[in-house]
């Protein structure tokens, strides 16, 4: 008996012990209700009276308010208060310092941990009300085909599967079938089912190219000022970036026989990231020549040609590829939404099982439901339809942005990559690229969020002096025309306060 009470009290003291530490960090916050003595006696394989016994304690001890027919709760005050996002990463971080001089670590991070480590997640504030948000991006909800959607998914939910088992690595037969005839139709793609891989976004597919096709040391050739989150996935797996300048046409070509030894090209063709540039037959086929010569491979992210408003479709490096080295990746976030989590990659042959074979290893596949929703909506027609609908009212957009820039900024600015796309980049000449932070904070004060071009920039490079002027990548998808004028006037108070001598 004295050795079953000692277990007991044991027990009871460890579970104690776990409730103080996680009501002192934080994990319970004032006001969450605990489980019952019974559902958490059950759950962890401890007699009741056990429990009951540490909810006294803890009641006693003032870290939880504890009534008869009520519902226990953490106590007012018993909790730490939670630091803001940025001092609890910089407490995490000062914690990891001290545990490393210490000893205290476990275990050692890899070497692609650390590049995982040293990379900072966003800190997106809450858009606050009456904020007029220039972000590139998201996409407006009022614009997604919610009842198209809901009805494949009926459709789909109503077929009941005979086997509930994991599907193929690739994806879903039935929307690789209609993926292949849709991108036949529409970008001119041919290839065989067998080589289109579903996975969940273009950044996974990135992340797939960079685990696959480069080693640490490797050198890649992007386009800066480019996509950063194509440039992280990299620089994660250990390679050197090889900056190669971007002009009005979009990646200079002539430039890359100084890219040495690269492995590998990320590149957006049809639509430069973020300047908006399409790139001219000519170079398309200058840069499959120096991937064959090379033995390189071509990353072609294709994120956003849905939106063509002044340009014809042209040719994708894919359909050009006579080697075998174009990797076609694009995604179904600009045109339904990125919550969905569905994009693709149209493979060379000889890369297609490699790739199949580490998605398997990574993931399986992905959610089976949507992938076989959307190819109901490719099959019927009702994708194409909504394309066409939101491409006008995305047009409609940025008409409405460029009008609104000519009338309160005029002169004072330049605007580039309205041919298509989701966004523009506005360059303010009077605003040096130096204030660019001012310009921002500025804009904010003003009740208009805009996002600066700098941090597009490779650090270290001398591609960013090439225009000195402050820049802005300014999305419109969220918005309607009226409140684009709304932004653009209280924009341009901002920029009368940023202007050199103007003491803002």
């Amino acid at each position: 008996m004295a050795m079953h009470n000692e277990r007991r009290t044991g027990l009871s003291r460890a579970l104690y012990e776990e409730f103080r530490a996680r009501i002192a960090d934080g994990t319970y916050a004032a006001g969450t209700v605990l489980p019952s003595t019974r559902a958490l006696a059950a759950e962890r394989g401890l007699s009741r009276a056990t429990v009951t016994l540490v909810y006294e304690q803890m009641a006693a001890d003032g870290l939880i308010d504890s009534r008869a027919g009520a519902a226990s709760r953490v106590a007012a005050g018993a909790a730490a208060p939670v630091p803001p996002r940025r001092a609890r990463a910089a407490a995490t971080a000062a914690a990891t310092v001290t545990a490393t001089a210490a000893g205290g670590l476990a275990g050692r991070l890899s070497r692609i941990g650390q590049h995982m480590q040293a990379l900072q997640l966003a800190d997106p504030r809450p858009t606050q009300p009456g904020e007029i948000d220039f972000v590139y991006g998201p996409l407006a909800g009022r614009d997604f085909p919610t009842s198209t959607w809901m009805k494949a998914l009926r459709a789909v939910e109503r077929q009941r599967m005979p086997r509930l088992e994991y599907e193929d690595p690739r994806g879903n037969l039935e929307l690789r079938r209609a993926l292949q005839k849709h991108l036949s139709q529409s970008r001119g793609l041919t290839c065989a089912v067998e080589q289109i891989l579903i996975v969940n976004g273009s950044q996974q597919a990135l992340d797939l190219c960079a685990r696959l096709l480069i080693n640490p040391g490797d050198q890649v050739v992007v386009e800066n000022p480019g996509y950063r989150m194509a440039h992280h996935a990299f620089e994660a797996y250990g390679a050197r970036l090889w900056s190669a300048p971007v002009d009005a046409q979009g990646l200079v070509t002539q430039q890359l026989a100084a890219a040495g030894d690269a492995k590998l090209a990320y590149v957006t063709p049809t639509h430069q990231f973020p300047l908006g540039a399409f790139l001219p037959m000519a170079r398309r086929r200058q840069l499959l020549d120096w991937a064959a010569r090379h033995h390189a491979w071509i990353i072609e992210d294709d994120y956003d040609s849905e939106y063509r408003y002044t340009v014809r479709p042209e040719a994708t490096l894919q359909s050009l590829d006579a080697h075998g080295c174009v990797i076609h990746v694009g995604t179904f976030s600009k045109t339904l939404s990125p919550q969905l989590r569905l994009g693709y990659m149209v493979l060379p042959p000889a890369l297609a099982e490699t790739f199949a074979a580490a998605r398997r290893v990574s993931d399986r596949h992905g959610a089976t439901g949507m992938q076989r929703a959307l190819a109901r909506i490719l099959e019927d027609g009702s994708y194409d339809r909504h394309v066409r609908r939101i491409r006008r009212l995305q047009q409609a957009r940025q008409h409405a942005l460029v009008q609104a820039l000519e009338r309160h900024l005029g002169p004072q600015v330049t605007v580039q990559g309205a041919a298509s796309g989701l966004h523009l980049v506005v360059w303010f000449k009077e605003v040096p690229a130096a204030l660019e932070p001012a310009l921002v904070d500025a804009a904010r004060a003003c009740g208009v969020r805009v996002y600066p071009i700098s941090p597009l920039y490779l650090p270290g490079t001398d591609e960013r002096q090439a225009n000195p002027a402050a820049g802005l990548v300014m999305g419109y998808a969220l918005l309607e025309p009226d409140t684009i004028a709304a932004g653009i006037q209280r924009l341009a108070e901002a920029v009368a306060r940023t202007r050199p001598g103007q003491g803002g």
